[in-house]
């Protein structure tokens, strides 16, 4: 008789997937398709869209980086206050035509707002940004306070 790793989630006289499981499973994904529409659109319900950020933390500042593909720097706003930043901006559809055949677009379309929470307290009137090749990179420095905070920490 070979030993077979417990699962909760496995029938242990078939060694299959629960069926209980399986269909739950099933439901939920078919649940999330119709949830995350492939287009953006006013007219289709669903997520909005919401760029992918990456925040890293320095010594003197904060470096937020912002995946915002195929928007012109004039479509972008960003507005920081000393604990968040919010950045917005609108992906306009292109027009176009054709007389045969069928498009179909994944790209996503509309308008975006993203608010991201700052881990310390920023000089907002000296935020510096810059878009490079889809990429919205800002430069927030940390206000003076928060460059020489300590922390006392008990011990016990």
């Amino acid at each position: 008789m070979a030993l077979i790793r417990w699962n909760p989630f496995l029938d242990v006289e078939r060694l299959e997937p629960l069926r209980e499981i399986d269909t739950l499973q099933r439901q939920m994904n078919r649940l999330f398709d119709t949830l995350i529409p492939t287009t953006n659109s006013s007219d289709t319900p669903g997520l909005t869209l919401s760029p992918p950020a990456e925040l890293e933390e320095i010594d003197d500042a904060l470096h937020l980086r912002l995946e915002v593909p195929g928007l012109e720097p004039k479509d972008i706003n960003i507005e920081a206050t000393r604990e968040s930043v919010l950045i917005s901006g609108e992906r306009k559809v292109e027009t176009r035509t054709q007389k045969n055949g069928v498009t179909r677009s994944e790209f996503r379309y509309g308008k975006f707002q993203r608010v991201i929470p700052l881990p310390s307290q920023i000089q907002n009137d000296k935020v510096q940004a810059e878009y490079k090749n889809g990429i919205l990179h800002l430069i927030l420095p940390k206000a003076e306070s928060e460059k020489h905070k300590a922390v006392k920490v008990n011990l016990g």
